[in-house]
């Protein structure tokens, strides 16, 4: 199936690693020109050569700090000035820490807010007179399925997260006219450095080896299995695409089944 992305301006940010860079290896690997983002330099640096050698298609790194306003207005305006539009946006960075309610002060909630809700604003509202103007565009959110179904000693992403939903279903009514969709993706359990980290620390406890901790972290999903970062970025992808041209304010989980709730 031909995605229909070739030749159209992808940014995604949060991108060196791990989902951010399974999402922007599909965009290339579709043709699209990518610009990706990341706070470590030299790692992104890396990443855009290999997405370059392996697709074919024109990346661009440009270091930036999602919890960093300026960053965020200057990757925008960078993608643009190299390339002279913007088609897509892939939201995404990192999750906020771990803890219960009692962990955490006013000042750790300002902070998760700024990262997981702020950063997503702020990427659009610079993204969108772009997409406006072209009457073409494409906003993905990544978050997570603790929005369907709150995870245990995430407080904060169960609760911040769930307002990037309601952000998405709002923009996506008001976009509409310009041929723009918004749309959420939630990931489950997948194969990236974070899981191989946990898997380490148990198999460091003794409990079990790292392929049977992440063989178990896959057992909750019906598939019963972990996905693979290739399998997250082809939802992306599509949902980028002009076969996604009637999808709009969807929250689309990619978790093998995992998630129990019927709505």
């Amino acid at each position: 199936m031909d995605l229909g992305l070739r030749d159209k301006v992808a940014l995604v940010t949060a991108s060196s690693k791990g989902l951010g860079r399974a999402s922007a290896l599909a965009l290339a690997s579709e043709g699209a020109k990518v610009a990706i983002c990341a706070r470590n330099g030299k790692i992104l640096k890396v990443t855009a050569d290999e997405i370059a050698t392996a697709t074919g298609s024109e990346l661009l790194a440009i270091p930036a700090d999602m919890s960093n306003s300026r960053d965020i207005e200057q990757v925008v305006k960078e993608t643009v000035k190299h390339f002279g539009k913007l088609h897509i946006l892939v939201t995404n960075a990192g999750g906020p820490p771990a803890g219960d309610f009692a962990d955490f002060d006013d000042k750790q909630w300002q902070e998760a807010f700024n990262l997981t809700l702020m950063s997503a604003v702020r990427l659009i509202r610079a993204a969108l007179p772009h997409m406006q103007k072209e009457r073409w565009g494409r906003i993905i959110n990544i978050t997570s399925t603790s929005v369907k179904e709150p995870l245990d000693n995430l407080v904060l992403s169960n609760s911040i997260r769930a307002a990037v939903h309601g952000l998405a279903k709002t923009l996506a009514n008001q976009v509409g006219p310009y041929r723009i969709t918004v749309n959420n993706v939630m990931p489950g359990t997948i194969h990236t450095d974070r899981i191989e980290q946990l898997a380490r620390t148990r198999a460091q406890k003794g409990e079990q080896t790292v392929t049977e901790a992440i063989a178990a972290m896959g057992q909750a999903a019906a598939l019963g299995r972990v996905g693979e970062p290739e399998e997250f970025g082809a939802v992306v992808a599509f949902l980028a695409s002009e076969q996604a041209s009637y999808i709009t304010g969807v929250s689309l989980p990619v978790d093998g089944g995992k998630i129990q709730s019927t709505f």
